[in-house]
C-alpha cells in the first residue's frame, strides 16, 4: 500500500494506537483503570508540575472512567512507562485521524500522537524525558510500519517540554490553537521527506 493509499483509507480502517516497542531501561504497559495503576495516575495528576499543563487534577473516580473509556476505544492507548522497573510517566498514545488535532495540519491517517506526564517533579530536568521521548518515537514507528510520523502538541509556554522534544528529534512545524492553549506542533518523521510541506 502506498502512502497515498494510506491517506485515502476510511478512518475506521485504521487500527488503534499500538504499544510502542521499547528496550531497556524503558518498558510500558497499558494502564489499568483500577488498583495500583489508577492510584499512580490519579496521584501524579494532582502534582502541580503536571496540573499546570494537563489541567486534569480530577477525582479518582473520574480518572477510572477516563482510562476505562480509552481502553474501550480505538483513539487513545493509556500507558504507564517504567524506567529500570520504577514507575516514571503516564503516556497517552493517540491516533491523530480520530483526534481533534486532525483538522489542524495535513495529517496522514496512520500518524500517531503523544501526550506525556513525568510522574515525579524530582525526576524532571535530568535528561530522562528526552531519552523517553526518543525511545517512544522510535518504538511507535517500529510498532506500526504504516506510520511515518509521530506528533505532539505541547503548550508553547512549556519550555522544558519543548526542549526535550527538540532534543529527541522532533521538528517544530508551526503553532496550532485549541480553546485552552496555543500549542507547538512538533513532528518526529520516519524520514525527512515525511515532514509536512
Amino acid at each position: 500500500m502506498t502512502a497515498g493509499q494510506q491517506r485515502d483509507q476510511p478512518a475506521a480502517a485504521v487500527p488503534g494506537p499500538p504499544l510502542p516497542v521499547l528496550d531497556g531501561p524503558w518498558s510500558a504497559h497499558a494502564a489499568q483503570a483500577d488498583g495500583p495503576d489508577l492510584d499512580l495516575v490519579h496521584g501524579w495528576m494532582q502534582s502541580p508540575h503536571i496540573d499546570a499543563f494537563w489541567h486534569q487534577a480530577w477525582p479518582r473516580e473520574r480518572w477510572a472512567e477516563e482510562i476505562s473509556g480509552h481502553l474501550a476505544g480505538d483513539t487513545i492507548l493509556p500507558l504507564l512507562v517504567e524506567h529500570d522497573g520504577s514507575p516514571f510517566a503516564y503516556i497517552e498514545v493517540y491516533r491523530v485521524v480520530r483526534d481533534r488535532i486532525a483538522g489542524k495540519y495535513p495529517h496522514r491517517d496512520h500518524d500517531l500522537g503523544l501526550h506525556i506526564a513525568i510522574g515525579e517533579a524530582a525526576r524532571t530536568g535530568q535528561g530522562l524525558g528526552r531519552s523517553l521521548l526518543r525511545a517512544l518515537a522510535d518504538g511507535l514507528l517500529a510498532a506500526d510500519p504504516a506510520c511515518d510520523r509521530v506528533v505532539a502538541e505541547p503548550d508553547v509556554t512549556n519550555t522544558p517540554s519543548l526542549k526535550a522534544f527538540a532534543a529527541a528529534g522532533f521538528h517544530t512545524a508551526g503553532e496550532i490553537a485549541f480553546p485552552e492553549k496555543t500549542a507547538a506542533l512538533l513532528i518526529r518523521p520516519r524520514h525527512e521527506k515525511d515532514l509536512p510541506r
